[in-house]
């Protein structure tokens, strides 16, 4: 992947993880934190996180090679 490709999807996954946070903290406030859809929301949220973070590795041992 290039670098430009990678960074777009940096982006991307960053403002997606920022937007389901907000969402997250909004049905916490609203329904508590052992809501079925905050738990939905958390799990949503560290999938993506998770994604970032091998995209993030992958990126890096791209660049040291």
């Amino acid at each position: 992947m290039n670098e430009r490709k990678s960074s777009v999807k940096n982006e991307n996954l960053s403002k997606q993880i920022e937007k389901k946070r907000a969402d997250l903290i909004e049905v916490v406030k609203k329904e508590g934190l052992a809501s079925s859809l905050a738990i939905q929301y958390s799990q949503e949220l560290d999938r993506l996180l998770n994604q970032y973070l091998r995209l993030s590795m992958q990126n890096r041992s791209a660049i040291s090679s």
